[in-house]
């Protein structure tokens, strides 16, 4: 198992968000706002279940990459932090999962 985390995972982009470095990608998707990080969280999120329903291991592995940084930084352009998600499955985690549902007021 490796020691990198999420939390490393988020550090990164928080670093490179806030570069001057012309070459980022980070950077320069950060920059064209919320939607299209939005955007690209979606795409990757349809490539990764397409790999999970089509049995392909390692092209799940690197879609599953690729939808975690896209979240990660999601999450930095909407000013929600990864200790605020994780607060948020730790309270969740005392429920079953219908009965948090059940818990969430009707839209």
């Amino acid at each position: 198992m490796t020691a990198f985390t999420l939390a490393d995972l988020e550090a990164i982009v928080a670093a490179r968000a806030a570069s001057d470095d012309d070459m980022s990608y980070t950077r320069k998707l950060v920059g064209k706002g919320v939607g299209k990080c939005a955007q690209k969280l979606g795409e990757e999120a349809v490539e990764a279940a397409i790999a999970a329903v089509q049995g392909d291991r390692d092209g799940l592995k690197g879609e599953a990459a690729d939808l975690l940084y896209h979240l990660m930084v999601v999450l930095k352009v909407s000013g929600v932090s990864l200790d605020e998600v994780m607060a948020e499955l730790a309270a969740r985690t005392g429920q079953t999962g219908l009965e948090e549902k059940a818990s969430r007021p009707a839209s």
